[in-house]
């Protein structure tokens, strides 16, 4: 009697329940790890574009032509705040532009040695998603310029 009990045994209702939950549980942190993952690269990939955007706004700065030393004395740069607003150049799904705005300031860090700070915040929001509110976010970049340089 107890072979042929042997024989027919199977599993039950509930090991299959278990082991059903189980595997929608292993399915779903899959899932959710993956969609987290893309959201994570569609971050990065706007963070990296509007870090482009704030230091183009630097290499325009520094290509202003400052010689104080020259005859008669060259200061296109001067001591300015400037903004600029421009698309972050990421293609996006759904065909719609993110913009970012570029705030540039120029600041006398010293006379002599002549010295100025060049200092652009890039800010940038992805609007909404899943919901939510995405940003604002700044980007930074920050340098130190002498004259004629």
């Amino acid at each position: 009697m107890g072979k042929r009990r042997a024989e027919r045994s199977g599993f039950t209702l509930v090991e299959v329940v278990v082991s059903i939950a189980i595997t929608a549980m292993i399915f779903a942190g899959v899932i959710y790890g993956y969609v987290f993952t893309a959201y994570q690269a569609e971050y990065s990939s706007y963070s990296l574009a509007a870090q482009s955007l704030a230091m183009q706004g630097i290499e325009q700065a520094r290509s202003a032509k400052w010689d104080p030393q020259a005859w008669p004395p060259v200061d296109e740069l001067g001591v300015t705040n400037y903004v600029q607003q421009d698309m972050l150049d990421v293609p996006r799904s759904s065909g719609k532009a993110i913009w970012a705005t570029n705030y540039i300031s120029i600041s006398t860090i010293s006379t002599a040695p002549p010295l100025r700070e060049l200092r652009a915040d890039c800010v940038w929001s992805v609007g909404y998603f899943n919901g939510q509110y995405r940003g604002p976010f700044t980007n930074s970049v920050v340098t130190l310029r002498t004259a004629d340089q």
